[in-house]
């Protein structure tokens, strides 16, 4: 479902350049879940950007069920996001303006799929217990409750991949539980590839794999 072959990706700070990933070759099965692991500064949040389309590296290929991404335009990269792609953010990024059902309904409505939307909407809403707060603004939700709301639109046009960058880095641990389990029930009843970040050693063990990084390097 995911591969990659020689990617690097380099930054140049005006005085020197900065290796960040360095020579990353990974495969990741259809409905695999994987933790990608690594102290700060790792190339963690790097790769999976990468993987999203993003950003762009600097050398090597991307590989997202069996179509190759990089040098797709941005209108290009945009239609794949929409069609293969969920994320779910350490920090929700929930449009304020928007209804807990209308943050759902978005990706849906980009992608063209507004037809029946919003019974798909409603019936995720209900799988991560929030079908009496949909009428709710993210201001009215509790962190936990935003964070439920963005599994809901991360699952919102059956994305064949799932990526997490740290789902849980914001919450107190009985939310994160929460949200954690309901991750991986919907992850398994949609049956998408997860591709999680994060630090937390139990919530990595519960992956069927774990990818550790050090110094842009695959371990």
């Amino acid at each position: 479902m995911i591969r990659t072959q020689g990617l690097t990706k380099t930054i140049d700070t005006g005085t020197h350049r900065v290796e960040i990933l360095k020579n990353i070759d990974l495969e990741i099965p259809r409905g695999q879940f994987a933790a990608i692991m690594g102290p700060s500064g790792s190339g963690k949040s790097t790769l999976l950007g990468l993987l999203a389309g993003l950003d762009t590296p600097t050398t090597g290929s991307i590989l997202l069920d069996g179509q190759e991404i990089t040098g797709l335009r941005e209108d290009d990269l945009a239609i794949v996001r929409g069609r293969k792609i969920g994320f779910v953010f350490q920090s929700y990024n929930l449009i304020p303006t928007l209804t807990a059902e209308e943050n759902v309904l978005l990706p849906m409505e980009l992608a063209g799929n507004g037809n029946g939307g919003e019974a798909r909407a409603r019936e995720l809403l209900e799988r991560v217990g929030l079908a009496d707060r949909r009428d709710h603004y993210p201001v009215q939700l509790s962190g936990g409750e935003q964070q439920r709301v963005a599994l809901a639109r991360a699952f919102a046009t059956h994305p064949p991949i799932l990526l997490a960058d740290e789902p849980t880095g914001n919450l107190d641990s009985e939310n994160g539980r929460v949200v954690l389990d309901l991750l991986l029930s919907l992850n398994r009843q949609e049956g998408t590839t997860l591709v999680l970040v994060t630090h937390d050693q139990e919530l990595a063990a519960r992956a069927d794999r774990r990818i550790q990084l050090r110094d842009g390097r695959i371990l």
